[in-house]
């Protein structure tokens, strides 16, 4: 239900929104865009996000939307989280090159309940109305084939080849199957069956949001807008935030993980990193880089890990950077060339080149331990590599607590 609040300030629904489609009225919608539905309407919005556990770990690109719903929830609306335990046995095909694996239902109960315990510090769990969280196995387990036969009967196989991903393996003539054209008609189907007003998702979601404005019209059902939301790049300031790619923030990492890849934020990056992950008025954000991104650290970890984590965190890593420059005598911390390394190395062979570690397979066990850090940031990839020194040079390594060298070319 709108509040006074919410007709005099609208700040929230556009921080840090791509795209809001349709962004005028339409054949649908005649008499209205989103703001006009939003402030009209006589009952709280149905928000819907639709996620799908096919992992167990949540980072800070995950958690843009699920912010977005949050401040939904704070407006007055209705959050309904849909975990996909059954479109994640499919898995979702936008952008991917190859057929994914399809998961067990097993597999798929236990990824939801991890990413649902990650959620908490982000929604509102606790107001009565303010969230709902179905599982989408509960309507697409009873669709029967004449039901199904209908859904594929609602779009084009050249509709489909326009989807993001399918027209790029076709024409590289990679093998696109007939189930992965169910997806996008299965996640639209949610929508039809929880009456959403509005779908939130990453830009690389509009046709799948748009499916399900298509269904929810053959349905006969009030059609959902779309809210678009950035890609977050990640920590070294090039690519998209990935696990796979090392340039991610988990959100279950200890508090000084997430402070130390925090405060070493691209200065690029800090304008999106404060709107899309913090509330903080971007108009007062210190003029200093190096204070932006030691303020950035700590409201992110103070979200996830409480302020008390958050400044001890920070004054573990002004810590272990005065140790990295100087030894335990007062000394200069000790230098090793990297001249000596042939490149592309692994880190544990440079942990046993450079004598951090007694062998190339001790630094593995050190790795794996936990007790190796690179410029404060723990590493916890057995198998990183290094293409070239210019990569490392000038960082300080790190085992345990006393041993230090400083790369250097």
């Amino acid at each position: 239900m709108s509040s006074s609040k919410q007709a005099h300030n609208l700040d929230w629904l556009y921080r840090g929104t791509s795209e809001i489609f349709p962004d005028r009225p339409d054949s649908e919608n005649p008499n209205e865009n989103l703001v006009q539905r939003i402030l009209q309407s006589d009952r709280p919005l149905r928000i819907k996000l639709g996620i799908d556990p096919t992992g167990t770990e949540i980072h800070l690109g995950h958690s843009i939307p699920f912010r977005k719903l949050r401040a939904f929830q704070d407006a007055g609306h209705t959050a309904v989280v849909i975990i996909g335990d059954f479109t994640a046995r499919i898995g979702d095909p936008t952008g991917k090159s190859e057929v994914r694996r399809q998961l067990t239902a097993e597999e798929v109960k236990q990824n939801a309940q991890t990413y649902l315990d990650q959620l908490r510090p982000i929604l509102d769990f606790d107001t009565p109305g303010r969230l709902e969280i179905c599982y989408n196995s509960e309507w697409l387990s009873k669709l029967d084939l004449a039901q199904i036969q209908e859904l594929l009967a609602t779009m084009t196989v050249g509709q489909m080849l326009a989807k993001e991903g399918f027209a790029e393996r076709f024409s590289q003539e990679q093998p696109i199957y007939l189930h992965e054209f169910l997806y996008p008609l299965m996640q639209g189907y949610d929508s039809v069956a929880i009456e959403a007003d509005v779908e939130l998702g990453g830009t690389d979601q509009k046709f799948n949001i748009a499916v399900g404005r298509d269904l929810q019209r053959y349905f006969g059902k009030k059609t959902q807008f779309g809210l678009l939301l950035p890609i977050l790049i990640g920590t070294d300031g090039v690519q998209k935030m990935s696990k796979s790619l090392g340039n991610y923030v988990g959100l279950r990492e200890d508090a000084l993980s997430m402070y130390s890849k925090l405060e070493k934020i691209p200065d690029v990056l800090l304008k999106d990193y404060f709107e899309l992950l913090t509330d903080l008025d971007l108009t007062q954000l210190p003029n200093n880089p190096r204070e932006c991104q030691k303020l950035l650290a700590i409201e992110i970890v103070s979200q996830y890990h409480g302020k008390e984590a958050a400044l001890q965190a920070k004054q573990t890593a002004e810590q272990i950077v005065l140790k990295a420059n100087t030894s335990a005598t007062g000394d200069a911390v000790p230098e090793y060339s990297l001249s000596q390394i042939e490149f592309p190395a692994k880190l544990f062979y440079i942990l046993g080149a450079s004598g951090l570690c007694s062998s190339s397979g001790d630094g593995r066990r050190q790795i794996q331990g936990g007790a190796v850090r690179l410029d404060g940031d723990r590493i916890t990839d057995i198998n990183l590599t290094f293409d070239s020194p210019d990569q490392i040079a000038g960082k300080v390594l790190q085992v345990g607590k006393k041993k230090f060298i400083r790369l250097v070319q």
